[in-house]
Parts: structure tokens; sequence; C-alpha cells
């Protein structure tokens, strides 16, 4: 009789699972899901915010540090004369060229 019983216990586990199915698939017709919160249309918006709280926070950043890099009035012009210690070497290449690599020092 057990075999019996193990033998009809399949085809009842799979009926079972059908109306299973049948019940699931007609509930979730019926009573459909909220909106997704991530859709494309969530996610502009969250960059929009982020974006105008990123500007928020860079335009406190200036109005806090802006006068830390502001040039004094009275050296503006000073500053437009190059010194002599920053003038560039006869044998320096140009900004957009590589230099070379430095010789080699024996210690």
């Amino acid at each position: 009789m057990g075999d019996v019983l193990l033998a009809l216990s399949i085809p009842v586990l799979v009926f079972a699972s059908g109306i299973y199915a049948a019940c699931d698939c007609w509930w979730r017709r019926r009573h459909p899901a909220p909106p997704s919160p991530y859709t494309h249309r969530a996610a502009r918006l969250a960059e929009q915010d982020m974006l105008l709280l990123a500007g928020e926070i860079v335009d406190d950043a200036y109005a806090a540090l802006g006068p830390l890099y502001d040039r004094p009035a009275a050296r503006a012009p000073a500053a437009a004369v190059r010194p002599a210690a920053l003038s560039p070497r006869s044998d320096a290449t140009p900004d957009r060229v590589p230099s070379r690599p430095a010789p080699a020092r024996k210690p």
C-alpha cells in the first residue's frame, strides 16, 4: 500500500501546483502591484535633486572659502611680472611634450 500512495502523491502534487499557479496568476491580474519607484522618471527626478543639492554644496563652499582664493588688489600688478626664479631653464621642454628621463645618479 505504501508504494501506491507514493505513486499517487506525485500526480496530486503536480495537480495542486497547477491549481496554485492558476490562482496566483488570477490574483496578480486582479490586484496589480503598485508602480516601482525605480522607473526612468523617478531616476531622472532623483538625479535632478542630487544635482541641485550638489550645486548648493558648491555654492556654500565657495561663499565660505572664496575669499581665501581671491587675489588681494595690492598684489595684482606685481603678480603680472614673472619672477626670475620661475623662468624656464634653457634645457626645459615645452609643457605639452613629455620630459626626458633624468640621468641616473651614482651614490
